[in-house]
Order: structure tokens, then C-alpha cells, then sequence
């Protein structure tokens, strides 16, 4: 949850392209909430040169449910919820072996084309 000087806004809805988000003008982030995870783990492809993710994945194992969020692959920060879904019922690499993510609307450069992308995740 971010808190700002005038609202709370959930991470989802706060994030809306590259390098843009939902603040108003005048608006100022004051906090930051969020569960600590029972496990977590981010794991990124970086860019050699940069050293920026080309993608990077964070997983998140509450204590209710599994929270997947993708950077790199889209305009911005998304929840991919497919995975997380797969891997709430069954926290194991078997259980996402067979999710096809969708590229169609991936960032696709000189670095790395949506499918790649697509299948880095």
C-alpha cells in the first residue's frame, strides 16, 4: 500500500506505464505498507551492459496466497497473476512448467524481443 499525503493506493494501481505512475500533482508519497513474506526471491536477466533487468521476477509466498510481479517485460511493473495462481495451489517449479505467458503486449527493443522476454519470465 502507498500512503500519500492525500490517499492510499495499492501497489497495482499505482504503477501505470514507464516511468509514470497514478500521483496527482502536488501529491507526495508518505509510507509504504506491505507483509512480509513467508519466502520470497527475485531473480533477474540483466542486461550486460547496464546491468539493468532485460526481465526480473520477484515471487512472494504470504501466508495467503502468491504474489508474482515482472519488471522489464512490460511498460512497468505488473503481478502476473497466472503464475501466481499456479504456485498458490502448489509451490513447486512443476506447477508453472506448463504456463504459457502471453508477449503481445511486451516491450520488444535490440535487447530482447517479447518472446524472449516472454520466456525469460
Amino acid at each position: 500500500m502507498i500512503i500519500t499525503n492525500n490517499r492510499k493506493v495499492t501497489a497495482e494501481n499505482f504503477f501505470r506505464g514507464m516511468f509514470e505512475t497514478c500521483l496527482k500533482s502536488g501529491e507526495v508519497i508518505e509510507a509504504i505498507e506491505f507483509e512480509i513474506p513467508k519466502k520470497s526471491s527475485y531473480q533477474k536477466y540483466p542486461n550486460p551492459a547496464s546491468r539493468y533487468a532485460i526481465v526480473g521476477v520477484y515471487v512472494a509466498k504470504y501466508k495467503e496466497g502468491v504474489n508474482v510481479a515482472v519488471t522489464g517485460a512490460k511498460a512497468c511493473v505488473y503481478n502476473e497473476k497466472d503464475l501466481g495462481k499456479a504456485l498458490d495451489s502448489n509451490f513447486s517449479p512443476n506447477a508453472i512448467s506448463v504456463i504459457k505467458i502471453n508477449s503481445s503486449d511486451m516491450n520488444s527493443d535490440i535487447h530482447a524481443s517479447a518472446e524472449y522476454r516472454a520466456n525469460l519470465i
